[in-house]
C-alpha cells in the first residue's frame, strides 16, 4: 500500500456503479479514498468559447501554426533511480471500457496504428501560444480529454488556468480534421492546484462539442467523432504501455529527433520512479523513452489494440529526463493513477458541456 500522506482527504465510498454514472469494473477488494478535486474554469460561457475559436482560427490559423512546444515543467535535470519511489495501489483495481470501435474484430498487425483519440492541446500563456499533447477518454457525455495537469494549470505562477485552451485531435500543420474542441472546465487534484505536487500531475477537461474551423459549424461530440480511450487505475506496476505524444524539443546535447508535426510513441514496461524533489514527485512511474518537450500530457495506454486503436489510459507524460547523464533524454514519467485519480476522473466524466457551433 502507498504510505504517502495526502492532504484534505475525503472518503470516496465503496460504490462505483451508480445511476447516471458511467459503468466501471472492479477486480479486487479494498477501501478507497480520494482528495477533493479542484475545479478550474476555462471558457465557462458560450461567448467565451466562441471567442477562443475565433482567436485560433483568425488569419488562416496563424496562432495555431506559430505555437511552440510547452517547455515549462517538463524536463528534470536530476538523476533518478528507475525502480525506486513510493508508487503503489491504494485500493481496488478498476477499469472503464473504451468507446469507438467496439465492433472491430482484433487482428494481428505488424505496424503500430496510432490512435485517433490523440491530438494537440493549444493554449496561451503570457501572450505566447504553446501546445501540449492529450487524448479523448471515455466519459458519460463523450466530451472528456485527459492530459497533464501542468498543461491546464499554470504551476509556475500558481495562478489560474492557462488561457484560450482547446483540444484538436489529429492536428497537423493548421488542419483540424475532426474539429476544434474548446475546454469548458478542468478537474485536477487538489495537491497539484495548491501545492504543485507532480505526483498529481494530471487533468481531465470537459470540452464543448467540436466546431469546424472555417464555418464554426457544430460537428458533434468528441467521443462520437474519434472514440475515447478507456481508463484504468491501481494497475500493477510493470505492465507494458504505449506512450503517445507530439515531442519536438531538443535533447540536452542539441540533437532534434522530433519535429512536433506528427505523433510518436514509446513502448515499455512501467517501473516505479525515484523521487524528483524539484517537482515534489515521490510516487511517479517511469518508462524508458526518448521523448522531449511537447509530449507532455500524452496518454500512456495499457492493453492497446493496434486494430481497434483503443486501450486503457493509466498515465500521462509528466516529466522527461536523462537517467545516465549522457545528455540525451532516456526516460519519461507519469503520475501513478490510483483511487485519487479515479475520483477526479469520475467527477469530470459525468458532466455535460453543451455545444457552441451553429
Amino acid at each position: 500500500m502507498n504510505t504517502r500522506v495526502k492532504r484534505f482527504m475525503l472518503p470516496l465510498g465503496g460504490t462505483v456503479i451508480a445511476t447516471g454514472m458511467i459503468a466501471v469494473s472492479l477486480t479486487s477488494a479494498g477501501a478507497a479514498s480520494a482528495a477533493a478535486p479542484a475545479n478550474d474554469a476555462l471558457a465557462s460561457t458560450k461567448a467565451a468559447a466562441l471567442d477562443t475559436v475565433k482567436f485560433w482560427t483568425a488569419n488562416g490559423g496563424k496562432s495555431l501554426k506559430s505555437a511552440t512546444k510547452y517547455t515549462e515543467d517538463t524536463a528534470t535535470k536530476a538523476k533518478i533511480k528507475l525502480g525506486g519511489g513510493d508508487a503503489a495501489p491504494d485500493g481496488k483495481t478498476g477499469t472503464v471500457p473504451p468507446i469507438g470501435q467496439e465492433k472491430v474484430t482484433p487482428t494481428k498487425v505488424k505496424n503500430v496504428n496510432l490512435p485517433r483519440t490523440i491530438g494537440k492541446i493549444f493554449f496561451r500563456l503570457d501572450g505566447k501560444t504553446y501546445w501540449c499533447s492529450g487524448s479523448s477518454v471515455q466519459g458519460k457525455y463523450r466530451n472528456l480529454v485527459a492530459t497533464a495537469g501542468h498543461c491546464v494549470y499554470d504551476t509556475d505562477a500558481n495562478r489560474d488556468t492557462l488561457d484560450r485552451w482547446v483540444f484538436i485531435p489529429g492536428y497537423y500543420q493548421g488542419k483540424a480534421p475532426w474539429g476544434i474542441y474548446v475546454g469548458k472546465s478542468a478537474y485536477t487534484h487538489f495537491d497539484l492546484a495548491v501545492y504543485e505536487d507532480f505526483d498529481s500531475d494530471y487533468a481531465f477537461v470537459n470540452v464543448y462539442n467540436g466546431v469546424e474551423a472555417r464555418t464554426w459549424k457544430d460537428v458533434g461530440r468528441l467521443g462520437d467523432n474519434v472514440g475515447g480511450q478507456g481508463f484504468a487505475w491501481n494497475q500493477p506496476i510493470g505492465k507494458p504501455v504505449y506512450a503517445f505524444g507530439y515531442p519536438a524539443g531538443p535533447h540536452p546535447d542539441g540533437d532534434r529527433p522530433y519535429t512536433g508535426h506528427t505523433p510518436k510513441y514509446c513502448y515499455g514496461k512501467t517501473s516505479a520512479a525515484g523521487a524528483v524533489s524539484a517537482f515534489k514527485a515521490e510516487a511517479q512511474i517511469a518508462i524508458k523513452c526518448s521523448f522531449t518537450a511537447g509530449a507532455s500530457g500524452g496518454p500512456w495506454i495499457a492493453g492497446y489494440s493496434s486494430t481497434k486503436r483503443l486501450g486503457y489510459i493509466n498515465g500521462v507524460t509528466s516529466l522527461v529526463g536523462d537517467a545516465d547523464g549522457n545528455e540525451r533524454y532516456d526516460f519519461a514519467t507519469s503520475p501513478y493513477f490510483d483511487s485519487e485519480t479515479y475520483a477526479v476522473y469520475k467527477l469530470a466524466s459525468n458532466l455535460w458541456s453543451g455545444k457552441i457551433g451553429k
